[in-house]
């Protein structure tokens, strides 16, 4: 049987984190200071090992049958043609799954393999392993189903009306939010109805992933997992085994913005691993890869906003629906951020919202950055500027006139305890000099909207500014426990971290290496890859392993600390707390006491592991209150785009950011975050939307789903970074990457509007919503 020393190419090595050898020139290190990341150089040579890379001794490979249907019966399924297909050594339905016949991340309500009825486009059938990858797939089409197509519930309005779609029902959660007096009545009303697209997180590499068993009858699988412990759990139930009988070793990560994988991804791996023995690979098709991941939750959202005359907000009423596809998944996560941050980052002292989230058969829903608080931004500065255009006011000033502060209570009655600073961030933005008109006689067509191909005319542009102000929570919510362990060892000089979080693209890694360069004044820094053999420390999302894992690693590299200077302490008659470590060298604070850290490390081994959790959280009630999050972050953003308002194109100018990120531990890593976390928030706002009519995803590639590229992406200008530190945070530090998403396709609908005057109630935005009304009209 083969082992698992048999896999080959894995990142442990290129990733592990350790600068390279030689030279003598100085590096940036420690904390506030940006380092470099530890697998740059070899993501840009090519060398960095993924998932798709994997290799084994005895290879087969596996190939998934997947619905064509939104909504089916399952008749009949007959695998015996692909059964004896030469060179096909096994395939697995529903009947061969020996343990838990349905899974899920945060709901165990999606079936390894569909049986009785298929849910949605794409739902797994059966997985075939084989000795080559064509003739895996030849065998998956070999396969017979005999479906009954039945009519799919797509709109999400009409599946509370409709027949169940599953055993738990189609409703997967209902919030009511009561917050004030509810007959209370501005003197300024308007309303809106907003709708918020399906977006992809599209990942830069799909989903792959290695299965190989071990003699104990266990298995190990090999994936670019966010989540290795969830995912190992929900392994081992549906394969029937002990957790410690599967592992799961984290490969190289190509980006992660979301769930990047299908949850069910591991499973067919798995199972036909140890059918057959052997080693069992699965590399997804993009179309696959489209199929089975989660989605952004698309959202019908209609708001009635009421203010005074002075434009201070009175009341916001709202009505919140997310499409959770097929299963519930992170939708009731989703469902409480909209519902909680429903009226924005502003003070209202009635809020009244009802927020639901349903099945239908429209492709399934799930985490993807800034889930539910995204949608709801859209709304509400939709609802902002209008009230801003009914009162004559400025859309930055309205805004200015009701942002909160610190001391604040969300609707939900939490207090914002965490620096706040949202007046200042729209002053930056607002502030900000604005990017220069092009040349009236240049009439370069890059510079309409549109494109190098654009057939515009300079004379139907306009230009708009516009604003968004999004908020979002830190790391879980309503009583998730948020904890990470990690192990600091230090010996011959070099130290290494131990930790389950996993390096996504978000810079982990990189913030390891720092916080041990800090504390330690060790220069070389390795991290071990994860796995399952390590402590859990959880998911990559939310800005937790920023705060939770890198927490723990500080808090064992302070106690490996605290070893290597209690016996020079004790030496010299002082405590430990006289004796600081910078550059390389421990000083006391009289000077007496001046030696290198390699001299005081020679010869000893020392370790350390520690913990971090943050203060607890609770669930909301049944009126939607309570203390939800455990921290907030905040971000503004002005928009400058030019609208062909005959045409209906629309060319963003420039994106202004200014954010709230408590303490910058690496600049030029927050820099690639808020830039990289404002052109996905374009691209929701003028580009991506994941069409399904009848449940049937349509194009589901890379060229029928357009994604901004270097072309569309827009100039970021990072106008201020406020560094005020949360007190509770480690570091003081806050997550950076979901609230630029958050606020970026609320600021460009609004500078649309103010292009155009439409209203401009639906992202992605089509060129129909930006072609200006003819006067009069």
């Amino acid at each position: 049987m083969t082992g698992p020393d048999a896999v080959t190419a894995t990142p442990a090595a290129v990733a592990s984190g350790t600068p390279a050898a030689g030279g003598d020139e100085e590096r940036p290190r420690g904390l506030g200071a940006s380092v470099p990341p530890a697998d740059a150089e070899a993501k840009a040579r090519g060398v960095f090992p993924y998932a798709a890379d994997l290799w084994a001794e005895g290879l087969l490979w596996a190939a998934v049958l997947r619905s064509p249907h939104a909504s089916a019966r399952i008749v009949s399924l007959d695998t015996s043609a692909a059964a004896a297909m030469p060179g096909v050594r096994a395939v697995v339905t529903h009947a061969d799954v020996p343990g838990a016949a349905t899974h899920g991340r945060r709901v165990a309500d999606r079936p390894v393999f569909a049986h009785d009825v298929v849910r949605h486009h794409g739902e797994p059938i059966a997985a075939v392993a084989a000795d080559h990858p064509d003739t895996a797939r030849l065998a998956a089409a070999a396969i017979v189903v005999e479906y009954e197509v039945l009519e799919p519930v797509t709109d999400p309005e009409t599946a509370f009306e409709a027949p169940p779609l599953h055993p738990d029902g189609n409703l997967i959660r209902h919030i009511p939010l009561r917050c004030g007096d509810p007959e209370a009545v501005g003197e300024v009303i308007v309303e809106g109805l907003y709708r918020v697209g399906r977006q992809d997180p599209a990942p830069v590499g799909a989903e792959a992933g290695l299965a190989v068993p071990r003699p104990d009858g266990g298995v190990e699988l090999y994936l670019a997992s966010t989540d290795p412990h969830s995912d190992r759990d929900l392994a081992a139930a549906c394969f029937g085994l002990e957790p410690d009988r599967v592992k799961v070793v984290v490969t190289g990560v190509p980006g992660a913005m979301a769930d990047r994988e299908d949850p069910g991804f591991p499973l067919p791996l798995g199972l036909l691993a140890l059918r057959t023995g052997c080693p069992v690979k699965l590399v997804a098709t993009r179309e696959e890869s489209f199929l089975g991941h989660a989605h952004r939750h698309p959202a019908l959202l209609r708001y009635r906003h009421h203010a005074d005359a002075e434009g201070k907000l009175v009341k916001v009423e709202a009505q919140l629906l997310l499409d959770a596809g097929a299963y519930a998944d992170a939708s009731s996560d989703a469902l409480a951020a909209a519902v909680a941050f429903a009226a924005g980052p502003y003070v209202v002292p009635n809020v009244f919202v009802e927020g639901w989230a349903v099945r239908t058969n429209n492709p399934p829903s799930g985490h993807v950055r800034g889930e539910g608080a995204m949608q709801v931004c859209a709304a509400y500065e939709g609802q902002m500027d209008k009230l801003a255009a009914r009162l004559g006011l400025d859309p930055a000033e309205i805004r200015m006139r009701n942002v909160m502060s610190t001391g604040d209570l969300l609707p939900t009655g939490q207090a914002v305890t965490c620096p706040a600073p949202v007046a200042e961030l729209l002053t930056a933005v607002r502030d900000a000099q604005l990017p220069p008109l092009p040349d009236a006689e240049d009439e370069t067509e890059w510079l309409l909207p549109g494109g190098p191909e654009g057939a515009g005319e300079p004379g139907a542009v306009r230009r708009g500014v516009g604003y968004g102000v999004g908020m979002v929570h830190m790391l879980g919510a309503e009583g998730h426990d948020e904890v990470s362990t990690a192990t600091v060892k230090v010996a011959d000089g070099e130290a290494t971290v131990i930790c389950a979080a996993v390096e996504t693209g978000q810079g982990f890694a990189t913030l390891a290496r720092q916080i041990v360069q800090e504390v330690l004044g060790v220069e070389r820094v390795s991290v071990v890859a994860a796995d399952t053999d390590q402590p859990p420390a959880g998911p990559s999302a939310r800005g937790r392993h920023t705060w939770v894992s890198g927490g723990a690693v500080e808090r064992a590299a302070k106690m490996v600390r605290t070893q290597l200077l209690q016996p020079l302490a004790a030496k010299f008659g002082m405590s430990v707390e006289l004796l600081a470590i910078a550059d390389g060298k421990i000083t006391s604070y009289d000077g007496v006491l001046s030696t290198t850290v390699a001299e005081a490390l020679e010869g000893k081994e020392l370790w350390a592991t520690a913990q971090c959790r943050p203060h607890p959280t609770e669930r909301l009630d049944e009126t939607g209150r309570g203390d939800a999050f455990v921290g907030l972050a905040f971000a503004a953003v002005r928009a400058v785009v030019d609208v062909d308002i005959e045409l209906g194109t629309v060319r963003v100018v420039e994106m202004a950011v200014a954010q709230d990120v408590g303490r910058a531990l690496n600049p030029r890593q927050v820099a690639a975050r808020i830039e990289a976390g404002v052109t996905q928030g374009v691209g929701m706002a003028l580009m991506e939307d994941l069409r399904a009519p009848r449940g049937v995803i349509k194009r589901p590639t890379l060229t029928g789903y357009p994604l901004p590229t270097a072309l569309d992406a827009p100039a970021v200008r990072i106008v201020k970074l406020v560094e005020e530190r949360d007190v509770v945070a480690p570091f003081g530090a806050k997550a950076v990457s979901a609230v630029p998403v958050v606020a970026s396709p609320a600021a460009v609908a609004s500078a649309v509007r103010a292009a155009t005057g439409r209203p401009v109630g639906r992202l992605p935005i089509r060129p129909q919503a930006a072609v200006a009304k003819p006067a009069g009209a």
